[in-house]
């Protein structure tokens, strides 16, 4: 019975979902709000739009003979009036429930009043109202509503229109009691002016079969679009955290991102390094350090985003640097020796308190591993493989070398290959070297940019 009543409510919830148990952050429930509001926009140019091509039509179709006082260009001139003052009320952001459910109120009223003046304008039975195609329009008005992605809205559409029409059934049928208006004829009721009660009440009852439909369009709509402005928001902050190109792959994957998987690429990585930060950060006061740190990773990501690159992660004054590993890339070679070369540059330029950092930089390639690392509550992306640690030793080699920026020759040679080219002037500073990184490693080329 309990697994009988479970699987009865999710199929409930499925149709009609619950809003979100957890409180949504401010900035989620304003993003929501900025495309209610949008929402409501459109409503309101789409309704203009809608009486708008009504009145033209009045207006080119031939006038009946002999010549009726009609109520529509009345009706639509005020629904006119009334639907663009709503609309510059939506446009100021005024979209407050009261003035949503007036309005809908107001419709139904303007709509059923112009179809209980047919009668009158022709000269017949009040029950010649009842046959006005017309009525068409309150499903339209009804329809409108499910764009704001609210169910709550449609259904006082929906019920606004049942009982406007069932209104209208009572002051037709109790209008004049001398003259027997209700038939059980449906041939007397097509052809004179007759009323058939089966006939009108299953007009509303498709109003209520429309409503309903559309109603639960509106909440399962509403629902995804919560869930997706809720996503979009955390994309957005994860990507503060984590590179774009990495939220992009999370967002973009088929499979849920597990402990474990990964993908194999060529790449190359960067560690850029403030020298002597630590010995600095000892000797000044603390937001003083920091402030330096903020000020140097402010000036160094915008570089590396612009070059393609991804930050892998912050180590205290270290930032681990990737090209081609989160995102293919058929020259991350030659975008590595550009963004080096940049930071070089940006860091010749600093002003203030920016150049009392000394800044050591140094690149290596190869195949790498990106993936994700940790158990089934925390995961990490991050990229494992030897040039990993070979750009973390030759970042460090600078030091031994009294160097800048090093690259690995392998990696200097490919870039140009991918159509690196640095000028005569820097080219001709670059030099190529021998080096051994430890005692108990081979002797390796290595470039020294600066």
């Amino acid at each position: 019975m309990s697994a009988l009543f479970d699987r009865l409510l999710k199929s409930y919830e499925q149709v009609w979902p619950r809003p979100g148990r957890h409180r949504l952050p401010k900035r989620i429930t304003d993003a929501i709000k900025r495309n209610d509001t949008a929402s409501e926009v459109l409503v309101k140019i789409i309704q203009f739009a809608v009486f708008a091509s009504w009145g033209l039509l009045y207006l080119a179709a031939p006038q009946p003979d002999p010549e009726t006082q009609s109520q529509v260009p009345l009706v639509v001139s005020i629904y006119l009036v009334f639907t663009l003052v709503l609309l510059w009320a939506a446009l100021r952001k005024r979209t407050d429930p009261w003035l949503i459910y007036l309005s809908i109120i107001v419709d139904m009223a303007l709509l059923t009043y112009l179809i209980w003046s047919f009668h009158i304008q022709y000269g017949q039975h009040a029950s010649f109202s009842l046959k006005s195609v017309e009525v068409l329009n309150y499903f339209v008005l009804i329809s409108l509503r499910a764009l704001r992605f609210e169910a709550r809205y449609v259904i006082a559409a929906g019920v606004a229109a049942m009982a406007s029409w069932l209104i209208l059934i009572v002051i037709v049928v109790d209008g004049d009691i001398n003259y027997p208006q209700i038939t059980r004829s449906y041939v007397d009721y097509l052809t004179g002016n007759y009323v058939l009660i089966g006939a009108e009440l299953s007009k509303v009852i498709s109003m209520l079969m429309v409503t309903l439909i559309l109603a639960v369009a509106a909440r399962r709509a509403h629902s995804f679009l919560v869930s997706s402005v809720a996503e979009g928001s955390a994309a957005s902050d994860l990507s503060r955290f984590v590179a774009n190109d990495a939220v992009q792959q999370i967002l973009d994957s088929e499979d849920m991102m597990e402990a474990g998987s990964g993908v194999r690429r060529e790449a190359a990585i960067l560690n850029v390094d403030i020298r002597g930060f630590t010995r600095l950060a000892a000797s000044v006061k603390p937001q003083e350090a920091m402030t330096l740190l903020a000020d140097y990773q402010h000036r160094i990501v915008p570089l590396v985003h612009e070059h393609g690159g991804a930050v892998d992660k912050f180590m205290g004054d270290g930032i681990m640097i990737t090209f081609g590993a989160a995102r293919e890339e058929p020259d991350y070679a030659a975008r590595t020796l550009r963004c080096m070369e940049d930071i070089l540059k940006t860091a010749r330029s600093w002003k203030g308190p920016s150049s009392k950092l000394a800044i050591n930089m140094a690149a290596a390639s190869g195949p790498v591993i990106f993936g994700a690392v940790g158990d089934g509550d925390r995961l990490e992306l991050t990229v494992i493989g030897p040039a990993v640690n070979l750009s973390a030793k030759l970042e460090k080699h600078n030091k031994v070398l009294q160097s800048k920026a090093l690259v690995e020759k392998q990696l200097y040679e490919l870039a140009l290959r991918q159509g690196y080219k640095p000028t005569r002037h820097r080219r001709s500073r670059h030099k190529t070297l021998a080096t051994r990184l430890d005692d108990t490693s081979h002797e390796m080329n290595v470039v020294v940019l600066a």
